[in-house]
């Protein structure tokens, strides 16, 4: 039997505003210009005929996933119960771990979105399954059968970009470990509920312009429980030709956004000399 090989694109958030929390899903709302990245992990599946299935993880990041417990195995167990994969059928499944752990860079979400349409077979499914594998494996997962470039409204309503912005983004992971969970329980305001903005009638140029005004809500909350963030983001701000520097999702990674590759490898440069002892890496939109 050969293998399937998939590749699990990271997302970024350009800015995210905490609206508000909902009393029903206890999830809090946010709205969020999401984008899709070419820095991915890689996903190879083959049907085994063995007792049970074999799920092996590898790569600079394989060593922070917990193996009884993760996003693979959920992903696996829902969809089993579902009816989606026959339970006389196991897998062999190898994850490369590229995408850092708790970054707030969506790798987990993206390996289970990843799986799920291997089994489904299609990259959209009724909104209603959606809703359901997303209270089962995070609020997350529904970005990924979106657009590679989306705007977010809130917790349910999406909104795709028709046209593919290419921006490059020069990305800091320091190492450290930010529960989602933990963060948002820490949030005590909100950001007032914005009118939404249709990114699809902007040039590139536009939109920067209102990114600028934008902000990452919880950047505060992570800047107190580690304060290095804010040199971090402080030192990707003063590179040339860096539009901005901001926290994606609930951290830790970090990133500065660049109009083009030659600046974005120039501000690597930098950042490295800076921060020789953290991963980092160039990644561009997709």
């Amino acid at each position: 039997m050969k293998y399937f090989f998939i590749r699990s694109y990271s997302k970024i958030n350009l800015f995210l505003d905490v609206i508000n929390k909902d009393s029903k899903k206890k999830l809090h709302n946010i709205q969020s210009l999401v984008f899709m990245l070419n820095l991915h992990d890689e996903i190879k599946i083959k049907r085994i005929y063995t007792s049970k299935d074999i799920i092996k993880f590898s790569g600079a990041f394989s060593k922070y996933i917990k193996k009884g417990d993760n996003s693979v195995l959920k992903s696996f167990s829902l969809l089993r119960s579902e009816g989606y994969i026959d339970d006389s059928h196991n897998y062999h499944v190898e994850i490369k771990k590229k995408i850092p752990v708790f970054s707030g860079l969506g790798g987990g979400s993206s390996n289970s979105a990843s799986i799920i349409k291997h089994f489904l077979k299609t990259k959209r499914i009724p909104r209603r399954k959606l809703e359901y594998f997303s209270q089962k494996l995070g609020s997350d997962l529904k970005l990924f059968f979106q657009s590679s470039q989306l705007y977010q409204k809130d917790l349910t309503n999406f909104k795709n970009l028709k046209k593919k912005h290419a921006f490059y983004f020069v990305i800091i992971f320091p190492f450290l470990k930010c529960s989602t969970k933990e963060i948002y329980s820490k949030v005590d305001s909100y950001s007032k509920s914005k009118k939404t903005i249709n990114y699809n009638l902007y040039s590139k140029k536009k939109i920067i312009r209102i990114l600028k005004k934008k902000k990452n809500s919880l950047e505060e909350i992570v800047i107190k429980k580690f304060p290095i963030i804010e040199k971090i983001l402080s030192e990707l701000k003063k590179i040339n030709n860096c539009e901005f520097s901001r926290l994606t999702g609930s951290g830790s990674a970090c990133f500065g956004l660049f109009l083009t590759k030659k600046s974005a490898e120039l501000g690597l440069k930098k950042i490295k000399k800076k921060f020789p002892k953290y991963w980092c890496v160039i990644s561009k939109t997709i």
